[in-house]
This record gives structure tokens, C-alpha cells and sequence, in this order.
């Protein structure tokens, strides 16, 4: 497990029970929040152990954190970065894209939780609908967007650096500009 830093102003988004798959017994509550700067350095280790090549750099997690048209949301169980996703938007674009989700081995399971906060975070930024791309390998993640309602609409070959293919999917979700974004404003 990697532990996460204090964020300066850590905001918890949503708290959900979650029963991780390996090593724990019982429900933990699994704590959803914007990353901050703080958090970079554990981001980095969960990349660079979840993925073999294609992996996001210490400088690109910075940019992300920083930039206002992208989010990385945190699973936080305790102090133990459970998961993130990093979800970037376009302006004129409807569709928002999931751009990395990483799950640490010890919180299998937690994925859904975290795609059911990219929709949200989508949604409440006027988009229609999510899309992402997926090693055509990676069946685990693959079943995971079929569960969750996503439908395959493409392939690109030689998508990732190992020449692998990437399937894409996508998600409608409803718009709901008027609703609070996820980092912990009041709905109106």
C-alpha cells in the first residue's frame, strides 16, 4: 500500500463502503478526493507499479494536478492510496476522457467506485458522455466497462509504445451543470 501525504486542503469528495478483495476483512471506508501537489509522489508509485510501459511522469502528474482542465480523483483508505483516475476535459467537447485509472492490488475492486466518480465529475462539468481507451489484454478492466455500462465503439492499433492494440469506449451520462463539482462545493 502507498501512503499519501496530508493535503494541504483535503477535501473528501464522497465516502463509500468498500470491501477491498485481498488482505482485509471487513468494510473500509474508501474516501474520494481531488489530488493536490502532496499526493504526486505516491501517484507516481502506484503508476509505476500498476503499469509496464505508457506510464505517467512525476512531471506530468504535476501538470495534471495543476492544470484546470483535467481532474485526478483519489480512492483514500486511511492514509493508503487506494486508486486514482485522471480524467481530462475539452473545451467545446462533450465528452470527457479517462485518461489513466490505477487500482493498488490490495483495493481490487475499488475501479467501480472510482468510474462512478469520473461520470460524476463529467456530468456536473456539462459533459454527455466518458470515454476511455483499454489494452485489448486487459480483460479485468475491459469486464469491468461492460459491467458498468460501456460500449466498445473502436480499436486502434499499435495504440500503446509495445505496439499493443487499444479498444475504446464510451459511456453517455446526463448533464447536470447546475450540480456541485466533486471537490466538495455545496450544491446551490
Amino acid at each position: 500500500m502507498l501512503a499519501l501525504r496530508q493535503a494541504s486542503a483535503e477535501t473528501f469528495l464522497d465516502t463509500i463502503p468498500h470491501r477491498p478483495q485481498a488482505g482485509f476483512s471487513g468494510l473500509v471506508n474508501a474516501k474520494f478526493r481531488l489530488a493536490a501537489a502532496a499526493d504526486i509522489g505516491a501517484l507516481v508509485d502506484l503508476e509505476n507499479r500498476s503499469f509496464s510501459s505508457d506510464r505517467i511522469s512525476r512531471k506530468s502528474f504535476r501538470r495534471l494536478v495543476a492544470s484546470p482542465s483535467a481532474v485526478i480523483i483519489i480512492a483514500a483508505v486511511g492514509k493508503s492510496l487506494a486508486g486514482y483516475a485522471a480524467v481530462l476535459f475539452r473545451a467545446g467537447s462533450a465528452s470527457a476522457r479517462i485518461y489513466s485509472l490505477a487500482v493498488d492490488p490490495d483495493f481490487r475492486g475499488i475501479g467501480r467506485e472510482l468510474l462512478a466518480a469520473c461520470e460524476r465529475e463529467a456530468a456536473t462539468r456539462g459533459c454527455s458522455s466518458v470515454r476511455l481507451e483499454v489494452r485489448e489484454d486487459n480483460t479485468r478492466a475491459i469486464n469491468l466497462y461492460e459491467r458498468m455500462s460501456y460500449s466498445r465503439f473502436a480499436a486502434i492499433a499499435d495504440y500503446y509504445a509495445d505496439g499493443a492494440t487499444a479498444l475504446r469506449f464510451a459511456k453517455p451520462v446526463a448533464p447536470q451543470a447546475s450540480a456541485a463539482r466533486l471537490a466538495g462545493t455545496a450544491a446551490a
